[in-house]
């Protein structure tokens, strides 16, 4: 057990020990019950020290942890609380505790939608009960980016299930290109979150490539029990490598892409590279700045790229420098014409 934790139980049974005004506690007494505490927790013989105790006692006293409990001596003996039902489980939060207890609230409950939640979801609660009665109107310091309405988040949980235990998904998909549902098997590695929405990466087959399919897009899941899941060790952090996104486009190899960033982006692009492959290879006396990225093309990337509009240049390869050039292109025919009726 760490010291932090062997601390915190006997501040906690010092604490109950002078609650109990029934009774007279000597520092022999306090530290008794805390090599009890400790046994009881660990399940073997821990002797606390005499000064131990003492530097509990200080530290309880202090501002360090803001307990600042009243604790006093008596007949240069017995040690009490002056103030009648202290305790230091009631210590009263500061607007720092509660900013920061809100924000991680917020954050927990992202994750509603998993099974895992509900192990934690009565602590959320109580914390967000005793945030409300310490301060109701608490602006949040921290927004986190959620989108409430996105569908198939209730799948999350079955998904995450079957990748644990193993078993073989019958997903009832319509994907934004399909006209008609299809079902298929699909066997399930792993969920990845991406621009706000999530993913299930997996298998329809062993001789199938990887894919991921959209939670947004299932209508329906059942599962094959009789089907053996895919004996497949799926390397996370090398598969999404070279890409940026979900879409692994994998006839293709990574390649250098080098861009030509304008003077207003270059220090959000230097202070948050657009993949961790990113290199600096030129910085221009008016601002601009020209990096190298080792990536494989895919969807993300090019949405990504076109969102920086004039502030941004494929000087290479070719191939996507034209790809972009006539997407751009057909963009702004559509102003003209728009302009023109």
């Amino acid at each position: 057990m760490s010291q932090n934790k062997n601390a915190l139980i006997r501040y906690k049974t010092i604490d109950k020990c002078l609650q109990n005004t029934y009774r007279q506690w000597t520092l022999d007494d306090l530290i008794n019950a805390c090599s009890e505490a400790l046994y009881e927790y660990e399940g073997k013989e821990n002797p606390v020290s005499k000064r131990t105790i003492q530097l509990d006692i200080q530290m309880m006293r202090s501002e360090k942890l803001g307990y600042n409990a009243p604790i006093e001596v008596y007949d240069k003996k017995f040690y009490h609380y002056a103030e009648e039902g202290f305790t230091i489980t009631d210590i009263p939060l500061t607007e720092t505790d509660i900013n920061v207890l809100t924000e991680t609230v917020s954050m927990l409950k992202q994750f509603k939608d998993f099974s895992l939640f509900s192990d934690v979801s009565d602590i959320v609660q109580r914390l967000e009960d005793k945030i409300y009665a310490e301060k109701s109107h608490t602006q949040p310091v921290i927004h986190l980016d959620k989108n409430e309405s996105l569908k198939g988040l209730h799948f999350l949980d079955e998904i995450y299930q079957a990748i644990v235990k193993k078993i073989v998904l019958v997903i009832t998909y319509k994907s934004f290109k399909s006209k008609e549902e299809n079902q298929f098997n699909f066997h399930p590695f792993i969920l990845k979150e991406f621009n706000n929405r999530w993913f299930v990466v997996g298998k329809k087959k062993g001789t199938h490539p990887i894919s991921n399919l959209a939670l947004d897009r299932i209508i329906k899941i059942d599962y094959d029990f009789q089907m053996p899941f895919l004996d497949h060790h799926f390397d996370v952090e090398k598969y999404y490598k070279n890409v940026i996104g979900v879409t692994v486009n994998e006839g293709l190899q990574p390649r250098v892409i080098q861009l030509w960033i304008d003077s207003i982006n270059a220090p959000y692009v230097i202070t948050k590279p657009l993949h961790h492959s990113q290199r600096v290879l030129q910085q221009n006396e008016d601002g601009s700045i020209i990096i190298n990225l080792f990536l494989i093309e895919n969807y993300e990337m090019e949405r990504l790229l076109l969102g920086f509009g004039n502030g941004i240049e494929i000087i290479k390869p070719e191939r996507l420098r034209n790809r972009m050039k006539t997407i751009l292109e057909r963009a702004i025919k559509k102003y003209d014409t728009a302009s023109d009726s």
